[in-house]
């Protein structure tokens, strides 16, 4: 054996350990889950990375061209070399973007422990081969079928020998070297070209069908003339009664080589669709960016009174979803996902009262008082990093129960990465110009190209999450007419401070982003126009204390560009019950409206305000009182008022058996302007007051997997394996107990204490065995420094620190050797 192959590692572990520092920790921070906890040592580290969970994981982390790489592995001799998986991939002719790109994805998928070995002798993981090699059950992307030895394995060697001679080979003495030598025949390109010179047409025809896959097909038990000549041959192999097989070498030979039909080393380019000038992106994105907020603001002050009752399973129910959308005047989809854009940025949560119902948080009050572009910034980045999808409210879940809006079952951990991807992929492309939308798709697609397929057909759910997440950002305004603003830039760090400096550290992406966008935001407007027919046209977004006090005092009519307000009765006395007077109504018109008051709205106002207030209502359960007896005799007159069944208690009182807020509602509803009191005689002033929750904090996402370790955690956990591999694999000295498959060393106590005691004087490290109180077994290395009142201090090379252990705790002691 020659020296270069005797160095070469037999296992996964061994690979690990000629690794350096900086690839085992590359390695942990490719596939986070492997340092949760740490291992032990790197025998634990290659045991866990071989399992079934954290290989399907790494390999659904897999770009296109890498799981072809890992496919093609699958198919060929275990180990192989560099060169016969560049065949497979590349084939016979060559590819040079294959030639190019293979190199790096080897690399690749060395450093995530996939593969391992030298390229003269590359191992797929076993687990890895297990999931990718064909199978009757599991079919092989690759379309090919299993070698000849494998189809021939239970066939009976006289069957065997008559295949060999049919296909022109000499015979053999046993069956192995007959299939070895079938296996060399479909391998040989001459030699098979000359083969299938002979073939009939119809049989040619069969390989074709067969060559890219399925490789499977269905005989009678007395074949055509065509597929009796394939049989006799070994071109076509019996697996099972009535069932043929393709052999891999077969196939290979057909394909010229190739194991895919297409091998995709390159990723789709998302070519550009359309360009806009980036000034007309921003703007529109600002534009946009602006009615966000006006539609969640809107939103929660619908639900200002205390929003609709939380279903006992948890969520919103479909009516009230219905109500919120039709309030909102935005299909039901749309309404479902700026509630969930509320909720994500915690201005939006259940009150947990004994009658649950949602309403805003009191972060929404604080959240109101900010500047409109860092209000902004809020949903922006609680939208980037949600793991609950919108999307899905009104499909099923896996138990087939329907999904609600604010309900359980919404959290999708692809979510965040998902959005971070798309909108990378747009920031690539040059300002103002937006992508095909399923340019997009196809490209992630290529890098995600392994995921579960849907049980009910429909499309894999991160193409679903990149389609929202386009439909999403424009209606945030973080992209524009479909290409990424330069506030969209910023907010993922990939824009420069608007002076040009560089790039923001992280966790002020926000900051730059609210910085960009708050110039193109448009400026409050503190005026409104009065018209004659009693409304009120604000051209834009009004200052906000004009915004509340004229909501107050008049209904909007109409959104868009302009906000058209319409000042009515009902309007009017509610901005008396809220403990305005008729001159405060006046001089707020007449200060801020660019037109003259009309005189219709004057009379309107001074009309209800003569009669606000002339009846009172009071407990009693409720009573009316007025000091004009004759209107109170025409309401006992009216047969509207029969429901209400009022009884005169005095000349100037009326009393009814409802409670106040009935009495009130039914006397407006005859047209009269009645006024609450107190038990004092005092008029009630009705501002609406605000119903919150109490103190809420928004929703956590929930990770896909173990959260990626941060530096500090990848250099504790490369140590640590370091030192408990240094403290498995020591060699010691002899004679000695040598442990051996993890166990732990085993001394008598007297022999313990003396050796102990010798290293100290020596200052040599020893290995030894420890169990814990909790009765965990471990291997240590570590440096004695004293031996006293029946404990040991030592430095622990494990731990990297120096540590106290009581001696009766210690299995046993072995002296490390001297190398």
């Amino acid at each position: 054996m020659s020296p270069e192959a005797s160095s070469a590692p037999r296992s996964l572990a061994e690979a690990l350990r000629a690794r350096d520092d900086a690839s085992l920790a590359a390695l942990l921070r490719d596939r986070p889950d492997l340092v949760a906890p740490v291992p032990t040592d790197l025998t634990q580290l290659a045991t866990r990375a071989g399992t079934r969970a954290s290989v399907l994981r790494a390999l659904e982390h897999l770009d296109r061209f890498a799981l072809q790489t890992a496919q093609a592995l699958a198919v060929a001799p275990d180990p192989a070399t560099y060169d016969t998986l560049h065949e497979l991939l590349a084939g016979d002719d060559g590819d040079p973007a294959v030639t190019e790109a293979l190199p790096d994805t080897v690399a690749a998928l060395r450093r995530q422990a996939l593969i391992w070995g030298d390229d003269d002798r590359l191992h797929l993981v076993r687990t890895a081969r297990e999931l990718l090699a064909p199978s009757p059950q599991h079919p092989s992307p690759t379309g090919l079928g299993p070698t000849v030895r494998e189809a021939t394995s239970g066939m009976s060697p006289g069957r065997v020998q008559q295949i060999v001679n049919t296909a022109g080979l000499p015979s053999t003495h046993d069956p192995v070297s007959a299939v070895n030598a079938l296996t060399a025949l479909f391998a040989d390109r001459k030699r098979m070209d000359a083969l299938l010179a002979g073939a009939p047409e119809a049989a040619r025809e069969v390989l074709a069908r067969l060559m890219w896959g399925p490789p499977y097909g269905q005989v009678t038990a007395d074949p055509a003339a065509h597929l009796r000549w394939l049989l006799d041959r070994g071109l076509l192999l019996p697996t099972a009664p009535g069932t043929v097989v393709l052999p891999r070498e077969v196939a290979l030979h057909l394909r010229g080589g190739r194991a895919h039909r297409v091998p995709e080393p390159v990723p789709p380019a998302v070519e550009p669709s359309v360009a806009h000038a980036p000034r007309i992106v921003d703007a529109t994105a600002a534009g946009q960016a602006y009615t966000s907020l006006a539609t969640v603001e809107e939103l929660l002050k619908h639900w200002d009174q205390g929003g609709p009752a939380v279903l006992r399973a948890g969520g919103l129910s479909v009516r009230d979803l219905k109500r919120t959308a039709v309030a909102l005047d935005a299909p039901e989809p749309l309404a479902a996902f700026w509630i969930e854009l509320a909720y994500a940025a915690g201005l939006l949560a259940s009150d947990g009262a004994a009658d649950e119902r949602y309403a805003p948080t009191p972060a929404y009050d604080s959240w109101l008082e900010r500047p409109v572009a860092e209000r902004w910034g809020r949903l922006a980045t609680a939208w980037l990093a949600a793991t609950r999808t919108a999307g899905l409210i009104g499909g099923r879940d896996i138990k087939d129960r329907a999904l609600s809006a604010l309900g359980p079952g919404l959290d999708r951990s692809a979510a965040p990465e998902v959005r971070h991807r798309v909108l990378t992929l747009l920031a690539e492309l040059p300002a103002g110009v937006a992508p095909a939308p399923e340019a997009v798709l196809t490209r992630l697609t290529w890098e995600r190209p392994l995921r579960t397929p849907q049980r009910d057909g429909t499309e894999d759910l991160r193409i679903r999450l990149a389609r929202w997440t386009l439909s999403e950002a424009e209606l945030l305004g973080v992209t524009g007419r479909g290409a990424l603003s330069s506030h969209g830039r910023a907010l993922l760090g990939t824009a420069p401070e608007p002076d040009g400096a560089p790039l923001s550290p992280a966790g002020q992406h926000t900051a730059v982003a609210v910085g960009l966008l708050a110039p193109l935001l448009p400026e409050p407007l503190d005026h409104v126009l009065l018209q004659a027919d009693l409304t009120a046209v604000a051209p834009g977004p009004l200052l906000r204390p004009l915004a509340e006090t004229l909501g107050v005092l008049a209904d909007v009519e109409s959104k868009g560009g302009a906000t058209v307000y319409r000042f009515t009765p009902a309007s009017v006395r509610r901005a008396l019950d809220a403990g305005q007077t008729a001159a405060d109504l006046h001089a707020f018109l007449a200060q801020h409206s660019r037109t003259p008051v009309p005189q219709p709205l004057t009379y309107l106002i001074d009309d209800v305000a003569r009669r606000h207030g002339h009846l009172r209502v009071g407990v009693a359960s409720a009573y009316v009182r007025c000091d004009d007896d004759s209107v109170l005799n025409e309401i006992i007159a009216d047969k509207r008022a029969a429901a209400l069944r009022l009884r005169r208690l005095a000349p100037t009182v009326l009393a009814a058996p409802c409670d106040p807020a009935t009495l009130l509602e039914g006397l407006r509803s005859l047209g009269y302007a009645p006024a609450a009191e107190s038990a004092q005689g005092d008029v009630l002033i009705t501002r609406a007051d605000a119903h919150r929750t109490p103190p809420r904090t928004a929703p956590e996402p929930v990770p896909e997997g173990p959260p990626a370790p941060d530096s500090v955690l990848l250099t504790a956990a490369v140590r640590a394996i370091r030192a408990g591999d240094l403290a498995a694999t020591a060699p010691l000295k002899a004679p000695g107990p040598q442990p051996v498959g993890g166990e732990l060393p085993r001394t008598s106590p007297a022999d313990t204490l003396a050796t102990m005691q010798a290293a100290v004087m020596t200052g040599e490290a020893v290995w030894i065995g420890y169990v814990n109180a909790d009765g965990a077994a471990s291997q240590r290395v570590v440096a004695p420094i004293r031996v006293e009142g029946g404990f040991v201090t030592a430095y622990d090379h494990t731990a990297d620190e120096v540590r106290t252990y009581p001696l009766h705790r210690i299995t046993g002691v072995a002296e490390l050797a001297e190398d």
